[in-house]
């Protein structure tokens, strides 16, 4: 259901800074973190980035390049803090 509710939402956008209202995180990060083995600190830390950003990347890795918010936060240690 989270990924049909996102792909309705994001029809043709890139999910750019913004794009988000704060509801819409939920399910866009249910969807990012669908694919992966990690999926608990993913979804805490995707819905952490959303929720400041509003917005959540396209596709389940990557593209953080369409959403500067969600690329550039990083950690003390300088990586990634957004999934």
């Amino acid at each position: 259901l989270a990924m049909h509710i996102f792909k309705e939402i994001f029809a043709g956008r890139s999910g750019g800074q913004g794009s988000l209202q704060q509801y819409q995180c939920k399910p866009a990060c249910e969807y990012r973190c669908s694919d992966t083995k990690y999926r608990k600190p993913c979804l805490f830390f995707c819905n952490k980035c959303c929720d400041t950003c509003l917005c959540v990347p396209s596709g389940f890795y990557g593209h953080k390049d369409e959403c500067a918010c969600y690329n550039d936060w990083k950690t003390k240690e300088g990586r990634p803090k957004c999934p």
